[in-house]
C-alpha cells in the first residue's frame, strides 16, 4: 500500500481517542440530512442534558432506517445516568507469546449473577486498546436508555506480533500481517480468556464485531474467517485490504467475500464519511462486491464526514441499537 494513504490510516487509529444494497442508500447530499436531529428541550448551557432530554430529542432517519447522525445527547455523559464501568487488564497471548493489555467495558448495574453478549471493538492504525475507548459513553447511554442491550464491550490491541510492540511504518507489509494475526489472537486467546474472567454468554449470537479504519478492515475479516463464531459484523470506514486491490494481496479472494449457507451475520453494516480522505473509495468496493456476491447488508455514507466521527459514532448507534435482539 501507498506510503501516503498508510500515513493517514495510521492517524485514523488514533482519532477515536483525541474526538473521543441491500441496506442503506448512499449519499453525498448533506442538506438531505441537515437538522436531521431536534432537541425538543435544551439543557442550560453549563449542565449535560438529562435523561428526560435525551428521550424528547427526536432521532431522524433515512428510507433505510439509519439515523445517519446519531443523537447528539447521547455523545455525552449524563448526570442522572449510571456509566459503565471500564477495567484495564492484560492477558497471556499464546500468539504472540507475551502479555497483551485489553480494555473491557462492564454495563452500568454489572452483575455476576447474570451473563452478557460480548461486542468486540477493532481500533484503527497506530492505535491501542485505549484507542477506541472513548465510545464507552455513546453504548453506556444507549444500554440505560433501552436503546441497546446489555452486553461487555472488549478494546483489545489488535496489533499481534511476536517481535514488535507497534507497528513502525505506513506501508509495511510485515506491519499488515501483524494487524491480520490479531483473527488469530482473538479467536485463539482474548475470546477464551474474556470467559474465565467476566459473565459473558457464548456462541455467534451472542458475540459482535466491530471496528474503525484498520480495525474495520479487521472486524469484516475475522466475520468472513469465522462466522461460526460472530453473529454479528460491522465496518466504520474500513481500510482496504480485506480483498485484493493494485496495492494489497487481499485477505480473500473477491469470490470468496461472502458467507457460507446459515452463517451469514444478522447484522452486517459498512458505512464512511463523504469526505473521507483516507479510505476514500475502498469501503464502496466491499459494498459492491458483497451486494455481486448476493450478501444482504446495510450500506450508507455519512454526509460530511471525514476519517472519523461522525462516521464512527453513526456506525456505532445503528450498530448497537439491532445487536444481539
Amino acid at each position: 500500500m501507498g506510503k501516503s494513504l498508510f500515513k493517514f490510516l495510521c492517524i485514523g487509529g488514533l482519532i477515536m481517542t483525541a474526538a473521543m444494497n441491500t441496506g442503506c442508500s448512499t449519499t453525498s447530499n448533506e442538506a438531505k440530512y441537515a437538522g436531521q436531529v431536534k432537541t425538543e428541550n435544551k439543557a442550560p448551557s453549563n449542565e449535560p442534558p438529562s435523561a428526560e432530554e435525551m428521550k424528547a430529542e427526536k432521532i431522524m432517519r433515512n428510507d433505510d432506517g439509519i439515523a445517519v447522525y446519531p443523537p447528539k445527547t447521547y455523545m455525552n455523559n449524563h448526570w442522572d445516568l449510571t456509566p459503565g464501568r471500564l477495567v484495564h487488564t492484560n492477558y497471556y497471548s499464546s500468539v504472540c507469546e507475551k502479555n497483551k493489555n485489553i480494555a473491557v467495558l462492564l454495563p452500568p448495574d454489572y452483575s455476576e449473577e447474570k451473563k452478557y453478549p460480548v461486542l468486540y471493538v477493532f481500533h484503527g492504525y497506530w492505535g491501542n486498546e485505549m484507542s477506541m475507548v472513548g465510545t464507552q459513553v455513546l453504548i453506556s447511554n444507549m444500554i440505560n436508555m433501552g436503546d441497546a442491550k446489555e452486553m461487555i464491550v472488549v478494546y483489545p490491541f489488535i496489533y499481534s506480533s511476536k517481535t514488535k510492540a507497534q507497528c513502525t511504518g505506513f506501508g509495511e507489509p510485515e506491519d499488515w500481517a501483524a494487524y491480520d494475526n490479531c483473527i488469530n489472537e482473538v479467536v485463539e486467546d482474548v475470546m477464551p480468556w474474556l470467559k474465565t474472567q467476566f459473565s459473558v454468554l457464548e456462541g455467534r449470537e451472542n458475540t459482535a464485531v466491530c471496528g474503525f479504519s484498520m480495525g474495520g478492515r479487521e472486524a469484516l475479516s475475522i466475520g468472513v474467517a469465522h462466522p461460526e463464531l460472530f453473529g454479528y459484523v460491522a465496518a466504520m470506514a474500513p481500510a482496504p485490504g480485506v480483498i485484493p486491490n493494485t496495492m494489497h494481496p487481499g485477505q480473500f479472494k473477491e469470490e470468496d467475500f461472502k458467507f457460507p449457507e446459515g452463517l451469514t451475520p444478522e447484522v452486517l453494516m459498512i458505512c464512511v464519511g463523504d469526505a473521507d480522505g483516507v479510505v476514500t473509495f475502498y469501503p464502496s468496493t466491499y459494498h459492491a462486491v458483497l451486494k455481486k456476491n448476493g450478501v444482504d447488508h446495510f450500506w450508507w455514507m455519512v454526509p460530511g464526514s471525514d476519517h472519523g466521527d461522525p462516521a464512527i459514532s453513526s456506525g456505532l448507534f445503528n450498530f448497537c441499537e439491532r445487536i444481539f435482539k
